[in-house]
């Protein structure tokens, strides 16, 4: 777990201040506040909630590969749960805004400038009207949140701001000098900073919780065994679609399954033996068998995970 981004330091803005009332009087009143990106990094994109209940259309729910940060960035920052954040994966983000507002930064700890300065215990920063904020690559794990007070509004398709890498669906990708308005400033709730954390995968095999089946019986006893005691490392093969973990392969043998539905957290068994648990950009359907099912609570963790870390699964009882 991690409550700050980095030795405890003064920070360069206090996030001990009163809410943000004044500013959102002006954002009524004023000009609309815009956020202009600087960097995009290495694969920076945005994110709500996701599309959820439409996979019988053939469209993916995306969302945020770690909805537990993502949610936690806009409660600090005075936002709906589903306001549109960045998902920055390893880093590289800058941003600028036309206003003061806050904003704030959770899940993968990463170091954070104002203007070149260093920002420590920061989960939630005043930055300045025209100050440079900018996300460097994690610590441990991978994708780190960042929302503004009141809220990017980008386009949305199908109800939601998500950009989904697989079918493409969403707003365009995030690159350098790409703007978004901003709602008005919300006053920014008095969350105790010891509560703001985020959980991300640090040293040693990271405990996974799954649930068996549909299609569990396909495998011998042998397989299923091997599943759960030993190890599985995430391979370099790993995006928001899903992570191929590597091991010692399960047999399937000649299995011939109609396509059947699938969802976010499956543990899909593809001909090499390799699983692969599908994210939060997961194809709706899939021909190969569904060992298991990682839970809610814990897919989040494989969210985070980058390639070299280690996975226990682990079957709930």
């Amino acid at each position: 777990m991690t409550t700050a981004l980095g030795p405890r330091r003064s920070p360069v803005v206090s996030v001990r201040t009163a809410p943000v009332v004044a500013d959102a009087a002006r954002s009524a009143g004023g000009a609309r506040a815009v956020l202009t990106v600087v960097a995009a990094g290495v694969a920076t994109s945005v994110q709500d909630l996701g599309r959820p209940g439409l996979a019988h259309l053939g469209v993916p729910a995306s969302g945020p590969a770690d909805r537990r940060s993502f949610r936690l960035a806009n409660r600090l920052a005075g936002n709906p749960e589903n306001t549109p954040a960045f998902e920055v994966t390893v880093g590289g983000l800058a941003v600028t805004l036309s206003e003061s507002r806050y904003v704030a930064i959770t899940g993968a700890p990463a170091p954070v400038t104002v203007d070149g300065v260093p920002v420590y215990d920061a989960p939630l920063v005043r930055l300045p009207a025209g100050a440079v904020l900018a996300i460097g690559r994690p610590w441990a794990g991978c994708r780190t949140y960042l929302t503004v007070s009141g809220g990017m509004e980008p386009e949305r398709v199908l109800g939601s701001a998500s950009r989904d890498s697989l079918t493409g669906l969403g707003p365009a990708p995030v690159g350098a000098g790409s703007r978004y308005g901003l709602g008005p400033a919300r006053p920014v709730p008095g969350v105790p900073l010891e509560l703001a954390f985020s959980i991300v995968p640090c040293g040693g095999p990271i405990p996974v919780r799954f649930r068996w089946g549909p299609r569990h019986e396909l495998f011998g006893a042998a397989d299923r065994h091997r599943l759960t005691s030993e190890p599985w490392r995430v391979s370099a093969q790993c995006d928001r679609v899903g992570a191929r973990l590597t091991g010692g392969a399960l047999s399937i043998g000649s299995v011939d399954l109609a396509s059947e539905g699938t969802m976010r957290g499956a543990i899909q068994v593809p001909p090499s033996g390799e699983p692969i648990v599908f994210l939060a950009d997961h194809p709706v359907t899939g021909g190969y068998p569904v060992i298991g099912v990682v839970t809610d609570a814990d897919i989040d963790l494989v969210g985070q995970a980058v390639p070299g870390d280690e996975l226990r699964l682990m079957p709930m009882r």
